[in-house]
């Protein structure tokens, strides 16, 4: 197994994970040009002493001979990392965040040679909130106000989260309507009522947050709360490993988190 991005804070759940495993074996690790951790030892870096592999700048050599590659790189590193597991027909779990429609449409792409597992969010326990709340939207959403509220360290550059807007999207869906049509995002501009059937998103940056969700549902006199609390990141690097067993040997497709846990709905 390949790790991109393997210096991160996520790569390195994931190597520490892979090393204490059993049934898994880290065979490369990659992190971008010029990173100080470049010729280190991957599993000395990760906190678990050496396991002769070392990073490298090469994402081709990082994935030459693995069965699945795990990347929590950048969006920058979609294009060159996709392109490396093509050539070395590795599947992938992609887990980073923060990609445009552009990088998407790379993914889908990808995914008719290799399978790839994407995910906003590795976790088992947001997929599951996902699920909930088109449930909830289901019974609720004609009548009820929807908000998504989201928080993380002070660190994390995007917002909101890459889980808010796969929260948004799932709800959106079974609104009929798109994403882009009924998100509202930054009311200290607006200065209006809230409009009608639209979704909210707030977030929060503040100290050292793991990852906070949660979908409000406010009705004239009772309002129902989904949440997920991400209490140490290694609950993504799980949900990783997970996704990996998974989609070893698959055939080529784009599968998501609900695939791997068995909760995907049948296409109509």
């Amino acid at each position: 197994m390949a790790v991109l991005g393997a210096t991160g804070r996520m790569g390195a759940a994931v190597i520490r994970l892979i090393a204490g495993s059993g049934d898994l074996a880290l065979s490369g690790a990659a992190a971008e040009a010029g990173h100080p951790g470049l010729g280190q030892d991957a599993g000395a870096a990760a906190g678990v002493g050496v396991l002769g592999v070392h990073v490298t700048a090469s994402v081709t050599a990082a994935v030459a001979g693995a069965e699945v590659a795990i990347d929590f790189s950048n969006a920058a590193a979609v294009g060159s990392n996709l392109d490396a597991c093509l050539a070395e027909r590795c599947a992938l779990v992609m887990g980073t965040t923060g990609l445009s429609p552009l990088h998407l449409g790379l993914i889908e792409q990808a995914s008719r040679r290799i399978p790839i597992v994407y995910g906003r969010n590795m976790s088992v326990g947001v997929a599951v909130l996902t699920e909930l709340a088109r449930m909830a939207t289901q019974l609720l959403g004609s009548e009820a106000d929807i908000e998504i509220v989201e928080a993380h360290h002070r660190n994390k550059v995007d917002a909101p989260s890459g889980t808010a807007l796969q929260l948004g999207e799932a709800v959106a869906g079974v609104l009929g309507r798109r994403i882009e049509d009924v998100t509202a995002r930054d009311r200290f501009v607006q200065r209006a009522p809230r409009s009608p059937g639209s979704i909210g998103f707030s977030s929060v940056r503040a100290g050292q947050i793991v990852g906070d969700h949660e979908v409000l549902f406010a009705l004239e006199e009772e309002t129902l709360r989904l949440e997920h609390r991400a209490l140490d990141r290694s609950t993504f690097a799980r949900g990783a490993l997970r996704a990996a067993r998974w989609v070893a040997g698959r055939t080529p497709g784009l599968y998501g988190m609900t695939d791997v846990l068995g909760l995907a709905r049948p296409q109509a």
